[in-house]
């Protein structure tokens, strides 16, 4: 979307431009009929996020647990209607019993401490990669994101091979939808981490820890610190963190 905004030099200088600017748009999430979330999102590859923020969520636990995902656009918003299979429906139920709120995040509409830090199963995959693949995984990300290269303000998330390639990157305004639709991509077209790992352009938060166990990645890596309790459920879970991806060095979290 272009705007017109004005360019103000220290000189006092000012000439008017036009700029991409990134759409952010409230997406509700409905679960067989049943209001469940609603995401401040950028409008594509919506049927990816919501396939991510089920598994996420742990509404499902593979794709086919997915019958259909209808997109409704109006006015206000869009709203992304999900029907789950009858062996999955009753999670729903349960989830949404404990929610208080719709938020962004799938955590802060949560109203019990139980429900909001679950414990993380073990990762099944270990990650065997060596740490240079970050380093040629950060190198062609800025290229393989055209939403943030034409805004500068959007998040990314990125499949990335053993190797350090980028092999599927999915843009959002918020950091917890771009990694979503990243899972919810590799769900719906049934590919695998295959031993590689995940590159986010965000904090590391515990959120995307979660998210990145469920999902099955071996590693995480993001541009951005950690929070502590994102460090506390990556080592129960034996997730390895790589944080604070520079060009020219990353630090590693031990497990």
């Amino acid at each position: 979307m272009r705007r017109s905004l004005s360019r103000i030099g220290p000189d006092g200088s000012n000439v008017a431009i036009e700029r991409d600017i990134a759409i952010e748009t409230p997406v509700a999430l409905e679960f067989n009929g049943i209001g469940y979330a609603v995401l401040m999102a950028t409008p594509a590859d919506l049927h990816d996020l919501a396939t991510g923020f089920s598994l996420s969520e742990r509404l499902v636990d593979r794709a086919e647990d997915i019958l259909d995902i209808d997109e409704h656009r109006m006015s206000e918003g869009i709203v992304v209607r999900v029907t789950l299979a009858a062996n999955v429906a009753d999670r729903v139920l349960d989830r949404v019993r404990h929610r208080a709120s719709d938020s962004s995040c799938g955590l802060c509409g949560i109203e019990n401490l139980e429900q909001a830090v679950r414990p993380l199963p073990s990762i099944r995959t270990k990650w065997r990669g060596n740490d240079s693949a970050i380093f040629r995984a950060l190198a062609e990300l800025d290229s393989a994101q055209p939403l943030n290269h034409a805004t500068r303000a959007v998040h990314g998330a990125a499949l990335c091979s053993e190797q350090g390639e980028v092999r599927l990157v999915r843009e959002d305004v918020g950091r917890h939808n771009a990694f979503d639709k990243l899972i919810g991509a590799m769900l719906r077209t049934h590919v695998s981490w295959e031993g590689g790992f995940a590159l986010l352009t965000s904090r590391c938060s515990y959120e995307l820890v979660e998210k990145a166990v469920l999902s099955g990645c071996p590693m995480l890596a993001t541009i951005s610190a950690p929070t502590s309790l994102a460090m506390d459920h990556a080592a129960a879970a034996g997730l390895p963190l790589r944080v604070l991806a520079r060009p020219d060095a990353v630090l590693a979290m031990a497990t």
